[in-house]
C-alpha cells in the first residue's frame, strides 16, 4: 500500500504545481492593414472567477522569422508564460509582428502596419475584451531580437502607452545591420538603405536616446555575452550611462537561443512588478 500512497501524493503534486493560466488565440481585424492577424493571450489562474482585476498586461514580442505562437510553444518550458502569468498575476499577450516588420509602420509597404497594430488596434481589441488596466500604469512591453528592438521602439514612441519596457537580446542598430539575411528585411519595410540613411538612424535605438530619456519609460535591456548583437547592446547602454538615463543592463552567460531568452523573461518581469509598485507609491505621496 506504501507505493500507491506515494504515488497519489506525486499525482496530487504535480496537480498543485501545474501552471492554471487559460490560454486563447485572438484573431484581430487591422483595418490599417486590411487583414486579420493573431494574437495569443494567457490569463492568470482566478481571472475566470472574475473576483480580481483589472489586471496589467505585459505585450511579449517575437523575433524575425517568427510569429505569436513562438513565446508559447518554443521556450524549453513550455508552460512558461502560464507559469508567469500566474506567478506575477497579469496579462501576457503575445502579438504576431509579421516575418520581419520590425515593428514599423513602413513607409513604403501598406500591409506593413505594425507599429499601429501593436499599439492602437491589438491594444484597443485587449481593453475591450479583458479585464486589463486600460492606464500607462499598467501597460509593459519586452520581446526578443527584432522583438526587443521593437518593444523599445514602441515604447520610445508612445512612452504615454507604456510604464516599462524591455529588450532581450534585442537587435539595436538598425542602421548598423550588414547581415545578410536581415538587411533585405529591414530595406523592405523601411526602403534601400543606401538612399535612406537618415531614416535608418532614426528608427535605430542606438540613436534614439533622447527620446528615451525625455520620455521616462522604465528600461530593462539584457543579451548574452555570446550573441552576435552584443556590442549593440552594450553601445546603447554606454549611451544611456552618459546620458544619465535610468535603466537596468544585464550581461548573463548565453547566446541567441531560446534557453536564454526564457531564462531572462522573469528578469523583466521583476523589473516590471517592481516599477508598477515604484509609481503605485510615488501616486500615493
Amino acid at each position: 500500500m506504501k507505493p500507491l500512497r506515494y504515488t497519489f501524493a506525486l499525482l496530487l503534486t504535480v496537480t498543485f504545481l501545474t501552471a492554471q493560466a487559460k490560454v486563447d488565440t485572438l484573431v484581430i481585424q487591422s483595418p490599417s492593414m486590411q487583414k486579420t492577424l493573431k494574437a495569443g493571450v494567457v490569463t492568470p489562474d482566478g481571472y475566470q472567477k472574475k473576483k480580481n482585476g483589472p489586471y496589467p498586461v505585459l505585450y511579449l514580442l517575437h523575433g524575425y522569422s517568427g510569429n505569436f505562437s513562438n513565446w508559447l510553444k518554443v521556450p524549453p518550458q513550455k508552460d512558461l508564460l502560464q507559469t508567469m502569468a500566474d506567478k506575477y498575476q497579469l496579462i501576457i499577450v503575445t502579438p504576431d509582428g509579421g516575418y520581419g516588420s520590425w515593428y514599423y509602420d513602413s513607409p513604403v509597404d501598406q500591409n506593413s502596419q505594425y507599429e499601429t497594430f501593436i499599439t492602437q488596434e491589438l491594444r484597443q481589441e485587449i481593453e475591450r475584451r479583458y479585464r486589463a488596466i486600460p492606464e500607462r500604469s499598467g501597460r509593459f512591453i519586452s520581446g526578443l531580437s527584432m522583438g526587443g528592438h521593437g518593444a523599445l521602439y514602441l515604447s520610445a514612441r508612445h512612452p504615454e502607452l507604456y510604464l516599462a519596457a524591455g529588450s532581450m537580446s534585442g537587435s539595436l542598430n538598425v542602421s548598423g545591420i550588414e547581415r545578410q539575411n536581415l538587411l533585405p528585411s529591414i530595406e523592405a519595410v523601411l526602403g534601400p538603405k543606401a538612399e535612406n540613411e537618415q531614416v535608418y538612424r532614426a528608427n535605430s535605438i542606438v540613436h534614439m536616446v533622447p527620446q528615451l530619456k525625455q520620455n521616462g519609460v522604465h528600461l530593462i535591456i539584457d543579451c548574452g555575452v555570446d550573441d552576435f548583437l552584443i556590442e549593440d547592446n552594450r553601445e546603447l547602454h554606454r549611451r544611456l550611462v552618459y546620458e544619465k538615463v535610468p535603466h537596468e543592463y544585464i550581461e548573463r552567460p548565453g547566446a541567441h537561443s531560446w534557453a536564454y531568452w526564457g531564462n531572462a523573461l522573469e528578469y523583466h518581469l521583476l523589473f516590471f512588478q517592481k516599477a508598477r509598485a515604484a509609481a503605485e507609491q510615488q501616486a500615493l505621496n
